[in-house]
């Protein structure tokens, strides 16, 4: 199909991923079969260490939503709707895009991190999390760059900010999660849908990466946008 010219689609990998990532590659191949150029930009930065929820949020609305001189960066501001696909992290982000951008018509989550801290922090134990506050850095594993990288604790004190029960304007959401999810459990997601009715909940038999569901995840992303193969 050919994308009609009032519709942009951003894709927004997950925290310590890349644009690179099995995920984002799948999914830009798919819809550029499609006739549409999806965006996945990097929300690395060249600088995972200084990563926050409010960062990437500035990135997007910067790089997409806010008007620049610049006519070396295609502006979604300029083309009318905007759909945003999520994965884990980047779920998360693309939520509080739907929040604060009304351009954004939709948004599809894969396994978003909702209660992104309430999930993780208990995996690194008391002892670690509290050298990490008093020495301001914690090694993570990067996914995208195959290697441990600092993170800042303002990446923690940050998500302060961002409480999940002001994620309240009804923007038509998909959001599909493994059941088997051992990151972000699924009632993560089913809590978040209970209470707003325009959004629709896929339970899948996979875990966390969703990398043996992506067929169905398209099939998915495919009805909830209404495109035809």
């Amino acid at each position: 199909m050919n994308l009609q010219n009032d519709s942009s689609y951003i894709y927004l990998h997950g925290f310590a991923s890349s644009p690179d990532s099995a995920k984002a590659k799948y999914f830009r191949s798919h819809f550029s079969s499609l006739g549409i150029d999806l965006k996945t930009p990097d929300l690395n930065q060249n600088d995972f260490s200084s990563l926050t929820l409010t960062r990437q949020l500035q990135q997007i609305e910067t790089e997409f939503f806010q008007t620049e001189s610049s006519e070396s960066v295609e502006k979604v501001k300029n083309v009318g709707e905007v759909t945003i696909i999520g994965s884990s992290f980047g779920g998360l982000t693309a939520a509080w895009l739907a929040q604060r951008q009304l351009s954004v018509n939709q948004i599809v989550l894969l396994a978003p991190a909702f209660q992104f801290l309430s999930h993780w922090l208990p995996l690194l134990g008391q002892q670690q999390l509290e050298k990490w506050q008093s020495e301001n850095y914690l090694p993570v594993y990067h996914y995208g760059e195959q290697r441990y990288l600092p993170l800042n604790y303002q990446f923690v004190a940050d998500m302060a900010q961002y409480p999940e029960e002001k994620l309240m304007r009804s923007v038509p959401t998909l959001i599909l999660h493994g059941k088997h999810d051992t990151i972000i459990p699924i009632q993560a997601s089913r809590s978040f849908a209970a209470d707003r009715p325009w959004v629709q909940l896929i339970e899948l038999e996979d875990d966390h990466s969703l990398g043996n569901v992506l067929g169905e995840i398209r099939e998915a992303i495919l009805k909830f946008c209404q495109f035809k193969n």
